[in-house]
């Protein structure tokens, strides 16, 4: 008998990762007193290395905190949208690899280039966009904000450019551009690698 619950719809490892961050969220809210919510974002998030604040453990940990709700659903629903689809073609065990190290990969750029602490999954995102438009070009990808529709990698190197310029002319918005920019290469090394294409060809 097939269930009628939407959670099954989505491919394990995707699920996985959005009820992770979902429930953190609602700690966040829940735990967000002036000390056990103090404890959450000193030892959960991501502080530059060499601060006193760094520990190793936040390369991943930061990625499951989110600062707002519009924050959350922005992430959620990419890692929703391309994740999914992602999961399918490679499976469950290559997903979760390219994810985790997305997320490290993101998590150390902005650890060793940014002195400001960082949150969120944006990065693996990041690494997800630039899988998407690797694999699948010329598919076609209906935006939310403007609501036009754009060329898979149309959209990356839109997102990639973004990223590359806001981290060149950093401002003070709150945005962790150089995460961003950190998953989107990280994503692009490890296509590069199991491809076995420069610069990893051999």
């Amino acid at each position: 008998m097939q269930s009628n619950n939407p959670l099954n719809r989505i491919p394990p490892v995707t699920r996985n990762v959005l009820i992770a961050i979902v429930v953190m969220f609602i700690a966040q809210q829940v735990l967000g007193g002036p000390n056990s919510g103090y404890f959450i974002q000193r030892y959960f998030a991501l502080f530059p290395i060499g601060s006193d604040y760094f520990y190793p453990w936040q390369l991943l940990t930061y990625a499951l905190l989110h600062g707002n709700l519009m924050h959350l659903f922005l992430n959620g629903f990419a890692i929703w949208m391309f994740g999914s689809q992602i999961e399918h073609y490679w499976g469950e065990k290559r997903y979760s690899i390219f994810i985790i190290v997305c997320i490290i990969g993101s998590g150390i750029a902005n650890a060793l280039l940014s002195n400001a602490p960082a949150i969120g999954i944006s990065g693996a995102v990041y690494g997800l966009l630039v899988a998407y438009g690797m694999m699948w070009p010329n598919h076609t990808i209906q935006l939310l904000l403007p609501p036009i529709p754009m060329k898979a990698k149309y959209f990356v190197m839109l997102f990639a450019g973004i990223a590359l310029f806001s981290s060149i002319n950093p401002r003070n918005d709150g945005i962790a551009h150089i995460a961003h920019l950190g998953g989107a290469i990280t994503g692009f090394l490890m296509i590069q690698y199991w491809r076995k294409k420069p610069p990893f060809k051999w």
